[in-house]
């Protein structure tokens, strides 16, 4: 009886926001931001969201770039941080934080806003000096690791004619204070409905359509992790993907066994005798020399993996074999495998190829050959993620023909940034399996909803996926679930902001388990028994 009375207080307001500037998984400043609502006329603290930073961990970048980049974070971190303690404070003082779609868009009105402004103080500088613009002009290699383009009037060796790279998308100073703002809306909105954040995402989903079931995403597990240093270059990561008839606490279970096993093939020389690698049941493994086991572990990634050298494209996927046959484990049974390729990091423009080993070349066309080849050889592996250049679109689709019905062929920085893709009708991404989308800068809740709402209807999977300067915020699971994401990219089971994720994802099944609610996804079985197709498009069968 004594709150009888409180079914009729108004609905909670939000009366402030507060941004600060925190640190991310690798000690990098990102943006946190903080709701307070007026609830039963008290101010009342209901959560925060910290955003993860876009920006990639230099391996092998020079100095000065280092410095230029941490100066350009910490000024974007500054900007964000004014943004939500003046401007969007104000603006959005009084609204209903349930109300996602209507702030969301004052959010975007206020960026297109800070965009315009920017684009005009770029202009009257221009018109005062035009000559400081060009000197102050970004270089051709906007990331390290990049290959230099061959110079204007350069003689080259170039074969063939290939497309050149699109320039890098340039991220508004300030942009994570949307992104952060967006995040903490919809944290609040779930608080104040007292339900969980993924079931908040997914009735902005449904139009607040309650689902009967919910379907989990399977963790891609990031297991290795090539060193730049080392021969092999086209395999940048190494990922684990559990079977489906498996719970995800077994499927984590199992990567962590793997993990602990591929820790022991590890280990240094003079603590243990080198391993041989294992016979694999279509036949004998090779006991050459140059399929020895890679170099000793050297260290923890910042992904959360275990970081080793490689020298050949075999030597990775046969480590994992021994790996899994050494606990009693089949691949492509047991565990599948994913590639993360990366292969923009490849090419080098004055030969127009891909450099995939050391002084080892191939080009576009090549790639495709080479990608068939290694499926057919390792049919456990299911996924393969930027295989190509986004611009190299005739070869994706070559690639798509050829494995279409065996493998997913994942874009990630292959695809252009979220906010991008939501505004343009026609997703102009390569022909590919699905995407990999990233909640960084000034992407909104309810961007991720649009979007995935169109891939859904184009049957693209949507991969939810962590960025390097991941935070210790674990929304990304709850907004990987509530969206239906096909697969989740967190990392691997290593570092506290990655297995944060991790236990966030495994407390969500037990929670749908609990309710009910959980619905088992049949994709893998589906995905196994169409490659009886052949060349048939998988898709359809989805």
């Amino acid at each position: 009886k004594a709150n009888y009375f409180s079914k009729f207080s108004k609905a909670p307001v939000i009366c402030k926001l507060a941004g600060r500037k925190v640190l991310d998984g690798v000690g990098q400043p990102t943006l946190e931001v903080e709701i307070y609502c007026t609830v039963k006329n008290r101010e009342k603290r209901i959560c925060s969201a910290i955003i993860s930073s876009h920006y990639q961990i230099p391996e092998n970048a020079l100095s000065e770039t280092t410095q230029a980049d941490e100066k350009e974070r910490n000024d974007s971190v500054t900007t964000a941080v004014e943004w939500v303690n003046e401007s969007l404070n104000t603006m959005l003082r009084d609204l209903k934080p349930t109300d996602q779609c209507e702030i969301d868009k004052m959010l975007g009105e206020y960026f297109s806003k800070k965009e315009e402004e920017k684009k005009e103080i770029e202009k009257e500088e221009e018109d005062d000096d035009t000559l400081s613009v060009t000197s102050c002009a970004p270089s051709a290699v906007a990331q390290s690791g990049q290959k230099k383009e061959a110079k204007p009037g350069k003689k080259s060796s170039i074969e063939t004619t290939i497309p050149p790279a699109e320039p890098s998308e340039s991220v508004l100073c300030g942009s994570l204070a949307i992104g952060g703002t967006s995040l903490a809306i919809a944290k609040a909105g779930a608080s104040i409905n007292r339900i969980p954040l993924y079931l908040h995402i997914a009735l902005l989903k449904r139009s607040q359509d309650s689902p009967k079931e919910m379907t989990l995403p399977l963790p891609m597990v990031t297991l290795l992790s090539c060193e730049k240093f080392s021969p092999l270059k086209l395999v940048k990561e190494v990922m684990l993907i559990p079977p489906v008839q498996l719970s995800l606490k077994q499927g984590i279970e199992r990567a962590l066994d793997i993990q602990k096993e591929m820790m022991r093939l590890l280990e240094p020389a003079g603590k243990q005798p080198s391993p041989q690698l294992a016979d694999s049941k279509k036949g004998r493994a090779r006991n050459k020399e140059k399929n020895a086991s890679p170099p000793a572990l050297k260290r923890v990634s910042h992904l959360g993996c275990l970081i080793t050298g490689c020298d050949n494209l075999e030597q990775p996927l046969l480590l994992m074999q021994t790996a899994c046959n050494n606990i009693g484990l089949e691949l492509g049974k047991d565990m599948y495998l994913a590639i993360n390729c990366a292969a923009h990091e490849l090419m080098d423009y004055v030969k127009g190829k891909y450099e995939i080993l050391t002084g080892t070349f191939r080009s576009p066309d090549e790639m495709v050959d080479t990608y068939v080849e290694l499926v057919n050889k390792f049919p456990s592996v299911i996924a393969l993620v930027d295989p190509l250049r986004k611009e190299d679109r005739q070869q994706w689709n070559n690639l798509c023909g050829a494995l279409g019905s065996k493998c997913y062929l994942i874009a990630e920085d292959a695809a252009t940034n979220t906010s991008k893709l939501q505004t343009d009708q026609n997703i102009n991404i390569p022909m590919c399996s699905g995407v990999v989308l990233k909640y960084v800068n000034q992407t909104k809740v309810s961007d991720l909803v649009k979007l995935t709402g169109r891939l859904d209807g184009q049957r693209r999977i949507t991969i939810l996926g962590s960025p390097d300067g991941e935070s210790s915020d674990d929304s990304l699971v709850d907004l990987a679930v509530g969206l239906g994401a096909r697969f989740v990219k967190l990392g691997g089971l290593s570092r506290g902001e990655r297995v944060t994720k991790y236990n966030r994802l495994l407390a969500i099944e037990e929670e749908l388990a609990k309710n009910r609610t959980l619905r088992m996804s049949f994709f893998l079985t589906l995905f196994s028994a169409c490659n009886e197709y052949g060349n048939k498009d998988w898709r359809e069968n989805d």
